[in-house]
């Protein structure tokens, strides 16, 4: 997300470094360049000119007239505007209230509401630790009923059951009755969607909002629709009293346009995003976060939060117990590494939440390929015990039943060879008390102080891609 902005905003700053300091020409120049990353990125032209109109008059008033630097003092307005702009804080769910607190969805058709709904059902288990019912009022697609049924088993909810032919608003009322008798913290319910807002639907969705109350009533958009969600989501709230947004398929939007337009034009705060799609997938939307994100000075916190909930401690302390006293590095602790990787969204996620990433070669970025995290486990886990433990033993009739076996080449599999050959070696020399001295040579090798390497997270992720050409 946010990929094109960052690099236009990253080459626009840059050019200011040089600069003894910030002046009206100088700022003029630079906000030309804001102007236009900000329009390619499909952010709403109302929301545009005030923004660049803020960031001119701090610009030129007298906060900055004693700054030595005008490149860094023009990236702290930007940053402070941004925040502003999407919001200054996190807005956290309201579950203060007697429970059972209800939430209800709504947006159109294809947004990602019944998805969502089982994302918030697991991340208010998992997070909140509250006990969660999910009830679908879409009558209308037999299948959307289906699908929340099978969701909320996977994330550990009690589903309602309802019927197509049932009343909608009849369909939320009992469910409401229900969760009250079996005490339970959370009643999320799932709304029909249209292709396009009609009366129809906010008569429906009004009348529903009207009989059970909810604490938050959360619009679910796509992120995809650039400014036009910002402007359907202010059609929802003319409608509906909406208390936030969840904004959907955030991973594959390139701009941001919606991110950086839905709290100005609609008043409401953007609450999560949607960053994948496995239930576990919903990050709290962080605007000072997401300000650092977009001028690619990366997001710390969430990336440590992420590892504290997703790293298996105990394996990556036994990992990292069991590299300083010398035991060797096999093929299953490099496959538990993919999945401890993988689980925490694949390099490309990683490296977007690090900073000083816009400072890396395209040509090296696009060298990052998630995809080879799989191909790498396809290969293990198409090898025997004794081969993962033991890999001198592949010889050439071996390697060929592991590359059929994994549906790839031979080629794929001497690469995984080789470079795993590479991370034994230098597991190896991390043995006693030489990790932390290799970790500092591996950081100033790379002349990215910022990128945890080979040992940082999780006891050492490693190996290599496309070729070995990206060692980390």
């Amino acid at each position: 997300m946010f990929e094109n902005l960052t690099d236009r905003l990253s080459r626009t700053l840059k050019n200011l470094r040089g600069q003894g300091r910030l002046t009206e020409d100088n700022i003029s120049a630079a906000l030309r360049e804001v102007r236009m990353a900000l329009l390619e990125a499909d952010v709403a032209l109302p929301v545009v000119k005030e923004f660049i109109d803020g960031i001119k008059a701090r610009a030129l008033g007298q906060e900055v007239q004693t700054s030595l630097t005008p490149g860094q003092a023009l990236i702290k307005i930007v940053q402070d505007a941004l925040v502003e702009l999407m919001g200054a804080h996190n807005e956290a769910l309201d579950l203060r209230q007697q429970p059972p607190a209800v939430i209800l969805l709504a947006g159109l058709q294809g947004a990602g509401k019944t998805t969502s709904a089982a994302k918030l059902a697991r991340f208010l288990k998992e997070r909140e630790k509250k006990s969660v019912m999910m009830v679908s009022a879409d009558v209308y697609r037999p299948a959307a009923i289906e699908q929340l049924r099978i969701l909320s088993e996977q994330v550990g909810a009690t589903w309602v059951a309802s019927e197509v032919g049932q009343s909608p608003v009849k369909i939320a009322s009992d469910a409401l009755d229900l969760a009250k008798r079996q005490h339970a913290d959370v009643l999320i319910v799932d709304t029909a969607g249209r292709l396009h807002v009609d009366a129809e639907m906010m008569d429906e969705v009004q009348a529903i909002h009207g009989a059970i109350d909810p604490v938050e009533t959360l619009f679910v958009v796509d992120s995809m629709t650039g400014q036009d969600a910002a402007n359907t989501a202010k059609a929802f709230h003319e409608a509906l009293p909406l208390t936030g947004v969840i904004l959907t398929k955030a991973d594959g939007d390139a701009r941001g346009g919606a991110a950086l337009s839905i709290r100005h034009i609609t008043g409401r705060p953007i609450k999560f995003l949607g960053m994948g799609e496995k239930t576990d997938a919903l990050e709290p939307f962080h605007p000072e976060r997401m300000a650092s994100r977009i001028l690619g000075m990366g997001d710390m916190l969430s990336l440590i939060e992420e590892v504290e909930r997703k790293v298996d401690k105990e394996k990556a302390e036994k990992l990292a117990k069991k590299v300083q006293q010398g035991k060797g590095f096999t093929l299953v602790d490099f496959r538990e590494q993919l999945i401890q990787m993988r689980n925490l969204g694949g390099m490309s996620s990683l490296m977007d939440k690090l900073p000083g990433m816009g400072e890396i070669p395209d040509a090296v970025k696009n060298q990052v390929n998630d995809g080879e995290f799989v191909r790498m486990q396809a290969l293990i886990d198409s090898m025997t015990p004794q081969e993962r433990k033991k890999p001198e033993v592949i010889n050439g009739s071996r390697k060929r039943r592991i590359a059929a076996g994994a549906g790839l080449q031979i080629q794929d599999l001497n690469r995984l060879l080789k470079q795993f050959g590479q991370m034994q070696k230098m597991m190896k020399k991390m043995k006693g008390g030489k990790m932390a001295k290799m970790a500092q040579k591996l950081g100033a090798m790379k002349g990215m102080k910022g990128l945890p390497p080979g040992g940082g997270m999780g006891g050492g992720f490693g190996g290599g891609m496309g070729g070995g050409r990206f060692p980390f």
